[in-house]
């Protein structure tokens, strides 16, 4: 007999029931037969917020507990809204169903190497063109519609007033200096310049980062293949999206700056003051903000002296 999904409320619970797949590989199995698919040799993810494993070559399923229901909406809203929109490869659902109070999707499985394997040991031209393709599909992202996503919860309204409510506990807790708590309540001090929309709201997936994106080398070098993860997307102000690229990939080195930021389309006349601190700003409130342990750029905590420091760091165009 296949045992039922257990009725989980919480991550800690869920994340000790996830590490024994002897509890749930049976019931990953018994999902792909009522469907016809293939599952004899199946690939689990460890990483990830939800249950991922490859059915096989081609397919993956993705299993989301009760209490991570709106990731579920949000990928599956994301890769129907998106589908057709981008030169880089999207997963495409196949299967959507609940078990147990469960949902899943089944999605075809990408091409490529995982970015967070390949992106250390890339020759610095092909950093710099994939950043470039990174820019270049957050702005194509952006101007795909935002259809039904615009009902995604929380609004960009509520969510951003929301992250500026515990700004400086969050920063606290995670151990940010003194010297850069003390600034937070400066760039912090005209909240509606963050949480206004500067045009429409679009599309934001949040999470530009190595772990969410495929790599493939041909004859000229390494590009992007293709993106992974939809579950924290939402609508609001574009700028939100460069914020993941600025902190794990940049480096703060000029030249993948602007590589970025050219293919999102800002040129460097673009780079003003008020556009770097607004994006420290929003870095600082972005849903899985920890400078301390996400900005990559060696011996930053020394390098600068305050935020505003930091934010020519980080930007130094």
């Amino acid at each position: 007999m296949v045992p039922s999904l257990p009725p989980l409320t919480d991550y800690e619970a869920f994340r000790a029931w996830r590490a024994d797949p002897v509890q749930w590989l049976p019931i990953a199995r018994d999902i792909a037969r009522r469907h016809g698919l293939s599952c004899a040799a199946p690939h689990v993810f460890s990483t990830g917020t939800n249950l991922v494993l490859a059915l096989d070559e081609k397919l993956i399923l993705k299993i989301f507990p009760p209490f991570l229901c709106a990731q579920f909406v949000s990928e599956r809203g994301a890769l129907a809204q998106l589908h057709g929109w981008l030169r880089v490869a999207i997963p495409e659902i196949v299967v959507q169903g609940e078990r147990d109070g469960w949902s899943y999707l089944v999605i075809t499985r990408l091409s490529g190497v995982l970015g967070a394997d390949a992106w250390p040991s890339l020759p610095e031209a092909d950093k710099e063109r994939v950043l470039a393709e990174i820019g270049e599909t957050i702005a194509e992202v952006q101007r795909a519609p935002v259809g039904p996503l615009a009902s995604v919860e929380p609004g960009w309204d509520v969510f951003m007033r929301r992250q500026i409510e515990g700004c400086r506990a969050r920063h606290e807790r995670l151990g940010l200096p003194r010297k850069f708590l003390d600034g937070l309540d400066e760039l912090l001090r005209d909240p509606a310049s963050l949480v206004a929309l500067d045009g429409p709201a679009v599309i934001l997936t949040g999470e530009y980062i190595p772990e969410n994106f495929l790599l493939s080398r041909g004859d000229s070098g390494w590009h992007l293949a293709g993106l992974i993860d939809f579950g924290d997307v939402m609508t609001g102000r574009g700028e939100y999206d460069l914020l993941g690229p600025s902190a794990f990939m940049t480096s703060g080195m000029p030249r993948r700056v602007r590589s970025l930021f050219e293919g999102f389309g800002y040129s460097a006349a673009d780079i003003t003051p008020d556009l770097k601190r607004r994006l420290m700003a929003l870095m600082l409130l972005h849903r899985a903000s920890d400078p301390v342990r996400h900005v990559c750029i060696e011996g930053w905590q020394e390098k600068a002296a305050d935020l505003h420091q930091l934010q020519d760091l980080l930007w130094p165009i």
